[in-house]
């Protein structure tokens, strides 16, 4: 069953959009959190309407769960049909886009008459936008920039997003020709886990008798909206999801080509490339149906991918590290790492709760995380106060919360919950608060969430000065395909984070992934440590960890290279080492 979390969570965006636009501010703000609720939901929402747990969730009211039931029952919203009449069309798609927004849309309209993307773009390049009171040339600059961010990424869907798609429909085929299908795998940037995807690329093992009924369920798959072409060797269809259109293609092999086609279709080109000029060296051809020797056409691998590349003598190679960065030479020489894990993490160190602007309380993110996903421990990471948007807390808050998180594992009978704080980086590098209150948390993550259109990296660089600091949060401040990252001197940072001791987070949101697997590579170069975290403000988001593994793991990171494959003593080991360096307080 496709989840229909996200298409909701978007209309209720929308929605919530719409109103801000049309100046209810009320209606504007219960929309957009039934939005971020249903995103994160860990359950497909008809699970819990099943259930009789939907009026139950937490922010979700009488009148949301009603429109829920309905969309769950007629495909649509009545309401949000009608509110669409009241906006011109384009501004439905571009009213979340970073630096314009439903208010600067509204003030477009009134002002100049602006009511299609065409005529924005128009007007922001021939000087009339920049003439308003409050625009000026660099906020013109920057709306410009998220424009042509919101073209790319149409192109092209974030990883998170594709795994969904891709997964419901491996799991509709497989379970509905579970006879005719003997193997079933998604290939191409997918199972190399790049951060934004193009097409979906599936393959498919069977008998040849079977097909075209294979290709003929695939077409017939409520999402398809388009069929390219059908056949015995290679089907292609249109599918829309969340409102839009991406290509899937399915190809079918024999068993005993699986191995190469899995090898051939997964890419990548360059890597492919490469491993072709070794075989040719070798007096081999290789190509999606096997390993043949030139001379006499025999056919000698196939069948799987490690026999493929052990046919000409190399270590099989995950699919992450298949981008030809070196990963050939070590494969001939049999020194490829043993690559990190989602089963090596044994902890979450970035987690916000209701103390902040999470969904969810202490409580039941400790109840849920130890049954669901057996960590050892959990550290809440709620935000400090310079960020009243997100609820941030004083020294005073913080203080109330620790002794909560000291009750709660109490009544647990262990300290599975670890205490810690996302403290703001101000603009002149200090710290959102005080040592003093710094010195009695398990873990401390700094991140920077102003000031974006500057070079940062003085900031970053003086807060991992400070010996309560033990790891930089989201790096650059990224938002893939909303908005780009600030400035930053990796090298330096980089320096300066082996020297202080430490940690760089592989930030796991799906719109973040940051860092990235470049900066992964280097760290793990450098002997810098690093840790993978989800951020999560929502029970659902803790999904997200296999996404930062698979950074990781692009990044060639081994378990020795990420802090939280460790134990809480070794953590604990992290942290007193940077405070003895420094002569501060050890926990």
């Amino acid at each position: 069953m496709y989840n229909i979390n996200k298409d909701l969570a978007n209309i209720f965006k929308r929605m919530g959009a719409i109103y801000e636009f049309l100046g209810d501010k009320f209606r504007s703000l219960a929309y957009y959190k039934a939005s971020e609720i249903l995103e994160d939901l860990p359950d497909d929402v008809r699970n819990y309407i099943l259930n009789g747990k939907l009026y139950s969730i937490r922010g979700i009211g009488q009148g949301i769960a009603t429109k829920i039931e309905e969309y769950v029952e007629t495909g649509k919203i009545e309401k949000y049909e009608e509110l669409k009449q009241l906006v011109p069309e384009d501004f439905l798609e571009l009213m979340d886009l970073k630096g314009i927004g439903p208010k600067t849309l509204k003030r477009l309209y009134d002002e100049l008459g602006i009511k299609t993307k065409d005529e924005l773009i128009k007007a922001l390049k021939d000087g009339r936008v920049e003439k308003l009171k409050g625009f000026g040339k660099k906020k013109v600059e920057r709306i410009l920039k998220s424009l042509e961010l919101y073209e790319i990424s149409k192109k092209r869907i974030i990883l998170w997003e594709a795994l969904q798609i891709s997964r419901y429909l491996k799991d509709t085929l497989k379970n509905s020709l579970s006879k005719e299908i003997k193997k079933i795998e998604v290939v191409g940037s997918i199972r190399r886990r790049k951060e934004t995807i193009g097409d979906i690329d599936i393959l498919i093992a069977c008998d040849e008798k079977d097909r075209l009924k294979i290709a003929d369920f695939f077409i017939s798959i409520p999402e398809v909206s388009f069929v390219i072409g059908k056949g015995e060797k290679k089907t292609s269809v249109i599918m829309k999801f969340d409102n839009r259109e991406r290509q899937v293609d399915i190809r079918f092999f024999n068993l005993n080509e699986w191995g190469s086609a899995l090898q051939y279709f997964t890419g990548s080109k360059e890597h492919n490339v490469h491993v072709r000029e070794i075989a040719k060296e070798k007096g081999l051809k290789l190509n999606e149906y096997g390993v043949f020797k030139v001379d006499t056409e025999e056919r000698i691998a196939g069948e799987t991918e490690e026999g493929v590349y052990k046919a000409l003598g190399m270590e099989w190679i995950p699919p992450e590290m298949r981008e030809d960065r070196g990963e050939v030479e070590l494969a001939l020489q049999g020194k490829i790492p043993k690559l990190v894990e989602l089963k090596d993490i044994k902890g979450d160190l970035h987690i916000h709760s209701t103390w902040s602007d999470g969904v969810n309380s202490i409580k039941d993110i400790a109840y849920f995380v130890r049954e669901k996903y057996k960590y050892e421990y959990i550290v809440i990471t709620d935000h400090s106060k310079t960020q009243r948007v997100a609820n941030g807390l004083d020294e005073e808050r913080l203080l109330k919360e620790i002794e909560e998180v000291k009750l709660l594992n109490k009544m647990m009978g262990w300290e599975f919950i670890k205490i810690g704080t996302e403290v703001d980086i101000l603009l002149d590098g200090s710290l959102d608060l005080s040592d003093e209150i710094l010195s009695q948390l398990d873990w401390v993550v700094a991140s920077v969430h102003s000031h974006f259109n500057r070079d940062n990296t003085d900031r970053i660089l003086k807060a991992m000065e400070n010996p309560y600091v033990n790891a930089i949060g989201h790096m650059t401040g990224r938002l893939i395909g909303i908005r780009e990252g600030f400035k930053v001197n990796m090298n330096e940072v980089l320096k300066k984070a082996k020297e202080t001791g430490t940690a760089l987070e592989i930030n796991s949101q799906p719109r973040r992934m940051d860092i990235d697997e470049h900066w992964v590579k280097r760290a793990v170069e450098e002997g810098v440590k690093m840790v993978i975290s989800t951020d999560s403000h929502s029970l659902g988001n803790f999904a997200y960890m296999e996404i930062g593994v698979s950074i990781a793991r692009r990044g060639w990171a081994t378990n020795k290279d990420i802090l939280n494959t460790g134990s809480w003593e070794d953590i604990k080991k992290f942290v007193n080492e940077k405070r003895k360096k420094f002569g501060a307080v050890l926990k």
